[in-house]
């Protein structure tokens, strides 16, 4: 082995290569500046690369070229690193059971059981090339005590199993109808109050005009006292002088009938 050489092209990264020369026992790396890619072991023996510890970032192709007596050989690898994804499941308050497969790479793949109707999504992290998988899956008219998430994964397969609360998925009305009969007295006590105060007001207002009306009737009642006190006095003067006249005529004119009407 005379020349060995890697030339590696990662993602979004412009290429670099490792070199080493055996007959000068000299090696050389162009703008590779990742330290945790290196040589294995002795280069005269393995001339293989090591990558401690992989990352996404690794992600790309890696090609050796190699030179000896015999003639030049050459091999590409394209690397993907596999990121296992975090599994989750639970139930939602509308009765659905949510089953995830977080920041996988590649993306996973998930399955029921039973199977019922589902809709999956899936959310692409362009930063780090990860994705997330969501599954939600209901079983309308079935009654389903348990339910499992599979994840298929190239990591590796994962099972999770939850117990569902046939409950929750009557939890929304419930929670309205538990709402409603606070709302309800509530309204009735500031209805009440409303009420009362207009009735005061108006009990108020009628006592407040009854008492005007009895201070005008006071006024008024030692002049009507007087009137009526003072009326039969005027008439019994009048009706006196009305006889001292009526008697003088009569004593002048003897020859004649007088006849006084009463008044």
């Amino acid at each position: 082995m005379l020349l060995t050489t890697w030339e590696i092209v990662l993602r979004d990264k412009l290429p670099c290569f490792r070199a080493f020369r055996g007959d000068t026992n000299e090696t050389k790396g162009g703008n590779c500046t990742d330290e945790r890619i290196t040589w294995a072991s002795r280069l005269d023996e393995n001339p293989a690369l090591q990558i401690d510890p992989v990352a996404i970032t690794h992600d790309g192709y890696y090609r050796c070229q190699m030179v000896t007596p015999d003639g030049n050989f050459h091999r590409g690898y394209h690397l993907q690193v596999l990121v296992p994804p975090e599994v989750t499941l639970v139930q939602t308050e509308n009765g659905t059971a949510v089953c995830k497969a977080v920041a996988g790479k590649p993306a996973a793949q998930i399955s029921w059981t039973p199977e019922g109707d589902c809709v999956t999504e899936q959310k692409r992290h362009w930063g780090n090339g990860t994705v997330t998988i969501q599954s939600t899956c209901h079983w309308e008219g079935r009654h389903v005590p348990n339910v499992s998430c599979s994840v298929s994964h190239l990591t590796g397969n994962r099972s999770l199993s939850i117990e569902l609360d046939q409950d929750a998925k009557t939890s929304a009305p419930l929670r309205i109808l538990r709402i409603v009969p606070p709302i309800f007295i509530i309204l009735v006590i500031v209805g009440s109050i409303w009420l009362l105060k207009i009735s005061g007001c108006r009990k108020r207002k009628l006592k407040e005009t009854e008492h005007t009306s009895v201070v005008e009737e006071d006024e008024m009642q030692p002049y009507a006292s007087y009137t009526e006190k003072n009326n039969p006095l005027y008439d019994t003067t009048n009706r006196v002088k009305m006889s001292k006249v009526l008697q003088s005529e009569v004593d002048g004119m003897s020859l004649h009938t007088v006849y006084v009407p009463e008044v």
